[in-house]
């Protein structure tokens, strides 16, 4: 019997790329890409299967020191040791973009060591103006250019309106699986809905909605028991891409009911404006609208206002704000968001981690110790 609803999630989670390479037997062009600034709706458009390149934290770093400085970000590195050790030989294309300096200055170094067939560069603003604005609309249609030059065909227009209609269905069903979350207990565990994200990163878009409406289906159809109470915590920080760090947290008493990631509830807010000119919802969307670090908007600590508005709509009583070694545009931002949260009487807690789990233990008595703190 195929799997369904969340059995199929954590199978397609486990075998994160099992489809994709499936889709290449069959004669498909899988493209791997890092960020959302290279939108997934171009690539779908063109016949193409885009894959979101992911790390794998239970693999050693054994080739990247050869090629990358050790104190790099820790994903980007771990990426491209991947990528060296023939992990993601089934792609048939790259395409990054200017998220921060260590995903710039990998492209340089995985093209050139590790080079696919096609590859591709989005320079994205750190700024957002007018003129940025303008700036970012011409890169995306430099990139519309060059991917059509991939598929060997033009990218039709009503093609591109399917593309995003469909990635907007996506984006409005794991909002309203989102919503699931806000019950005491929640409907489902901040592993599970991490699973179903990552698992959706690995499928054309049709096939992820499909994925959303059967877990829809099964949660709420779930009786719902009281449960223990428990301390309800909101996620926050660096790309996550694997659900051993969520689970722990959910071993230690508490529920994680929302978070603010970027493969996480950061990459689902709202949905692309769909008008005349796609490329100008495009740039609404991405760029000024996606609330990433990477990008400059001012110093004014109400630009976190969106964070403490969503821990008070899912009842978060506290937040981890979770870094990774090294990442810069996140512990730039950490001293004004914490000043934040605490205005808004929100207690917090900082793990740092090197995307090893290596810590994992000592990590465990600090979120103890923090969840015992709520309690």
């Amino acid at each position: 019997m195929a799997l369904k609803g969340l059995a199929r999630a954590r199978a397609l989670y486990d075998g994160r790329d099992e489809r994709a390479r499936e889709l290449k037997a069959e004669g498909r062009t899988v493209v791997g890409y890092l960020c959302y600034f290279a939108p997934p709706e171009i690539m779908e458009a063109a016949g193409l299967v885009p894959y979101r390149i992911r790390g794998d934290v239970r693999h050693p770093v054994t080739r990247a020191d050869e090629y990358v400085e050790p104190y790099g970000c820790p994903f980007v590195r771990n990426t491209f040791d991947l990528a060296v050790t023939g992990h993601y030989d089934f792609l048939d294309g790259l395409v990054m973009s200017h998220a921060c300096d260590s995903v710039q200055r990998m492209y340089g170094i995985w093209t050139h060591y590790k080079p696919a067939r096609w590859s591709h560069m989005v320079n994205v603003p750190h700024t957002v103006t007018e003129a940025s604005g303008r700036f970012f609309r011409r890169e995306l249609g430099f990139f519309r250019e060059r991917v059509e030059q991939l598929a060997g065909r033009p990218i039709q227009d009503d093609a591109l309106h399917a593309s995003i209609a469909c990635y907007n269905r996506t984006r409005e069903l794991t909002r309203e699986l989102y919503g699931l979350r806000k019950s005491d207990p929640p409907g489902l565990s901040g592993a599970e809905m991490l699973e179903v994200l990552i698992a959706g990163t690995g499928l054309p878009a049709a096939e992820f909605e499909e994925l959303l409406r059967e877990v829809l289906a099964e949660v709420r159809a779930r009786a719902a028991g009281p449960g223990a109470k428990r301390a309800r915590l909101l996620f926050y920080g660096c790309i996550n891409d694997d659900v051993s760090l969520i689970r722990l947290v959910e071993e230690c008493s508490a529920h994680v009911v929302m978070d603010d990631t970027c493969i996480g509830a950061r990459g689902m807010a709202g949905t692309v404006s769909d008008g005349a000119d796609p490329l100008d919802g495009f740039v609404q969307y991405y760029f000024r609208g996606f609330q990433c670090p990477r990008t400059y908007r001012g110093t004014d600590l109400s630009r976190f206002d969106y964070v403490v508005e969503a821990a008070r709509e899912y009842g978060a009583q506290g937040v981890i704000l979770y870094m990774l070694s090294f990442c810069d545009p996140h512990k730039f931002d950490l001293v004004d968001v914490r000043r934040h949260l605490e205005e808004a009487g929100l207690a917090s807690l900082v793990l740092e981690d090197d995307y090893t789990l290596a810590n994992v233990e000592s990590m465990r008595t600090r979120i103890q110790a923090f969840v015992e703190m709520l309690s």
